[in-house]
């Protein structure tokens, strides 16, 4: 295939960044998105050019690193990570727009890369349960029915990777945060922090500048792992009764 790409260009956090247009050819349709990018930067080296900088790195659809959008979608085209999409979504021929994630929360340190610490202040601040010293208990000590751990395991499922975030009009990381307090709250080894949990961490994403959530639901249609938007009323329920539980203490 031979395609156009478009893409977005910033020396660094400091300096003003603008679309670059690049043409690159022989792209196979069995390579993924960050392959072809690769073939990009090795064109743009062999001429002595400064290659395009972006994030990756288990390219397994893991790690949740691989965060770009592409033709104005958080991910591309399909519902996966970046490193997961291959180029047999794309026609030849075709113009591909190529652009970092764009909130107030995830600055662009260069080119394609934000800088997402935001998601690490925001886990520092709740995302934990107490961990006493010694062995490690018995795995089948404490029972957990059957539905609570189908819950917390469907949102543990999050790698952080900010699609919720770059997808959102409002740039806001409810999802995000929600999936976090959810996997943990609804499981007894998470109930010491219970309530300082969700408080804390939702303290903490707002001061982070993220936006307010009005449940446009571009969020759970971006998200890779398919964590479902009922995750963010969850929270808010853990909220709801957490500020009660504090304010009656």
């Amino acid at each position: 295939m031979k395609l156009t790409l478009r893409v977005w260009r910033q020396k660094n956090a400091h300096a003003d960044g603008a679309m670059s247009t690049y043409e690159v050819d022989g792209i196979s349709s069995d390579m993924s998105f960050l392959e072809m990018l690769d073939t990009l930067n090795e064109e743009l080296i062999l001429k002595g050019e400064d290659p395009v900088a972006f994030d990756h790195d288990c390219r397994e659809g893991i790690c949740g690193a691989c965060s770009l959008v592409i033709n104005g979608d958080a991910h591309g085209p399909e519902r996966t990570t970046t490193c997961q999409l291959h180029m047999r979504s794309f026609k030849d021929g075709d113009t591909i727009d190529i652009e970092p994630w764009r909130a107030s929360a995830f600055p662009v340190i260069k080119d394609l890369v934000v800088d997402r610490s935001a998601f690490d202040r925001i886990i520092q601040a709740g995302g934990y349960i107490t961990a006493p010293t010694g062995s490690a208990p018995e795995a089948h000590a404490t029972p957990v029915p059957k539905p609570d751990a189908d819950f917390a395991f469907e949102h543990a499922e999050c790698i952080g990777c900010g699609a919720c975030v770059a997808a959102c009009p409002n740039g806001a990381a409810m999802l995000f945060t929600s999936a976090k307090v959810n996997h943990l709250n609804v499981l007894p080894q998470g109930a010491p922090e219970r309530e300082t949990r969700v408080l804390d961490m939702v303290a903490q994403m707002d001061a982070e500048g993220f936006g307010g959530c009005t449940l446009t639901g571009e969020c759970a249609t971006a998200c890779p792992k398919g964590i479902p938007l009922v995750s963010i009323t969850s929270m808010n329920k853990e909220w709801l009764r957490a500020t009660r539980k504090v304010g009656n203490r």
